[in-house]
């Protein structure tokens, strides 16, 4: 396709619209406005880009973010200039915080217009400095090539990120020969391709052969590096239990023997013990949120040495003491060290993990009266077999998903982890569907959340996506209601979300098939009417308000100081 293109003389919209081909970029996720109208035309003229209308900015870029999650590649988004563009924010912030791969396109008013205030300028580059890999502002259209292709190239190596490129009018109009090379971009100062060090890597074998209560933590970067299988063998070789943060999920299926559950404020009684008796632990992929380690001077107290693999230098260190640093990508480290990975003396710990994994399950009190979220989920797991995309909102559901869905395999669970965006949920199944047409796609939202971005119905009805949107509905902010009881003494202020609309004539609104279930026989019912429809279809699935999740670490704890609740 790129020869094809080549030595033509084409506009600076055109420019932009055949690199993204060039770059393999499937579809793009937008909202137009005056300042980038000008590339909206041109898209009329290459009838194979793909161009998806949304509803709201901000679920275009939540769209984009869920696409790059899902499918591993770089997700693309398009907005205006001034309000458009910074409707973006929460969801550059969003990706940057979980490093995931984006190319964001804005508009902007004319190069001669630039800091005058003119209708609808920003300041989108400043704005989003701190939150963004890196920024370009393009001022001239000769060098729009070389930036849309050092900004994928930027986006996808290294710690993954996004990327914004801003567009003054005037550019997207100008002509110009149309010449792209897809070769290596040399960037000063951008060195990502950072090789291991051997000696490090076999400083961490000899600290596993020497190990008695070693556990490892696995975040996101073991999905992000496609390192899965390695660590699979990894940890059959050298017989270490493995957590994976909520990121993390999916990278060690969750079905294996070794799996000890989440960590962290939310996390499972056996790996929060764990990790605060382990004597050697090893993050591999994972940034040491303070999710997962609460109170951080409490954290892991009797590890002896604490190892780190992450191809982010900046994060060696940053919040606990590293004894063995191994920087770079976790595949590669991963393989290197399966080469000579023996198994550590962990027999006896083993038989600890195991027994607390039998006598302190995940539990909750079942009802046939009144429905319950776990046990929603939990139909959601065992109906799909753990193969389903799952995307979350932000909240109790969130936990709920992340603790009783059963993820086999990586990218099957998006939601967003460091900056926790509400509103997150349904645009990013969007991205997730559009990128995986033949898998199911479930996106499981709150109350609150879903209400953010529930406009974006309108553009699974128009595509037909065959997205199941859960809805756990208890009529109140549940993570907020959850903290007041907990924390606050029962102070609940401005958390009652009663005068919600009624989300199955919502749904019904928009084209879209809405079902409602109040208990079990109902959910079932409902449920399996939806995976029947080849189509979009929203399930409204009414829970109490008390219901709590548990564990739960307060702030200020550590992570063995778990609050079980009723059910433990």
């Amino acid at each position: 396709m790129g020869e094809l293109f080549m030595n033509d003389r084409v506009t600076g919209s055109e420019v932009l619209l055949r690199s993204l081909l060039i770059e393999g970029v499937e579809c793009i996720f937008g909202y137009p406005g005056g300042s980038i109208l000008n590339i909206y035309d041109s898209i009329l003229d290459i009838p194979e880009f793909k161009s998806i209308l949304v509803r709201h900015e901000q679920g275009a870029i939540h769209a984009a973010d869920g696409y790059a999650r899902a499918t591993g590649k770089v997700g693309v988004c398009f907005a205006t200039s001034g309000p458009g563009a910074t409707n973006l924010v929460t969801g550059i912030a969003t990706a940057n915080m979980d490093s995931v791969p984006l190319v964001v396109i804005t508009g902007n008013v004319s190069s001669s217009l630039l800091g005058t205030d003119a209708f609808q300028e920003a300041d989108i580059v400043g704005i989003t400095m701190p939150i963004t890999k890196h920024s370009y502002l393009v001022r001239d259209i000769e060098e729009l090539p070389r930036i849309i292709h050092e900004a994928f190239y930027i986006a996808s190596t290294g710690r993954k990120g996004p990327v914004l490129i801003d567009i003054p009018k005037d550019v997207t109009s100008q002509l110009t020969t149309f010449e792209y090379s897809l070769d290596t971009p040399q960037i000063r100062g951008y060195k990502p391709d950072t090789q291991p060090d051997s000696n490090q890597i076999d400083k961490l074998i000899r600290a596993i052969e020497e190990a008695e209560r070693p556990v490892i933590l696995a975040g996101a970067g073991v999905i992000y590096s496609d390192a899965s299988k390695e660590l699979l063998a990894f940890v059959e070789k050298t017989r270490i239990p493995v957590t994976t943060t909520l990121l993390g999920l999916g990278g060690f299926p969750s079905g294996h023997e070794l799996w000890i559950g989440m960590p962290g404020m939310h996390g499972t009684y056996t790996a929060n013990t764990a990790l605060q008796n382990c004597d050697l632990l090893i993050s591999i992929g994972a940034r040491f949120d303070d999710r997962v380690t609460m109170k951080t001077n409490g954290f892991a107290p009797k590890a002896k040495t604490i190892a780190h693999i992450d191809i982010d230098p900046a994060e060696i260190g940053k919040i606990l003491p590293t004894a063995i640093p191994c920087i770079g990508d976790v595949k590669t480290i991963l393989q290197q060290a399966n080469l000579s990975a023996a198994p550590a003396k962990s027999e006896l710990w083993l038989q600890q993990i195991k027994e607390n994994k039998n006598s302190f399950p995940l539990r909750y009190t079942d009802s046939d009266v009144t429905l319950k979220p776990q046990f929603v989920i939990e139909m959601i797991s065992e109906s799909t077999g753990g193969e389903a995309i799952i995307t979350t909102d932000v909240g109790q559901h969130q936990m709920w998903a992340a603790q009783f869905y059963k993820y086999m395999h990586p990218r099957s669970i998006i939601t967003s982890g460091g900056l926790g965006t509400m509103g997150f949920g349904l645009p990013s199944a969007i991205g997730a569907q559009i990128g995986n047409p033949n898998r199911l796609v479930v996106s499981v939202n709150g109350d609150g959340g879903f209400q953010m971005c529930a406009q974006e119905l309108a553009v699974c009805a128009l595509y037909n996506l065959p997205v199941k949107i859960v809805i756990l509905n208890n009529q109140v902010l549940g993570m907020i209601r959850q903290w007041q009881e907990l924390i606050y003494d029962n102070r609940f202020s401005s958390m009652n979300l009663s005068g919600s609309p009624d989300f199955v004539k919502l749904a019904e609104a928009y084209g879209v098939k809405g079902f409602r279930a109040t208990n079990k026989e109902e959910a079932i019912e409902v449920w399996n009417k939806a995976l029947e429809i080849d189509g979009p279809v929203v399930i409204d699935f009414t829970i109490s308000q008390e219901e709590n999740v548990y564990p739960m670490v307060a702030p200020g704890s550590t992570i063995d100081e778990m609050i079980m609740g009723d059910e433990a």
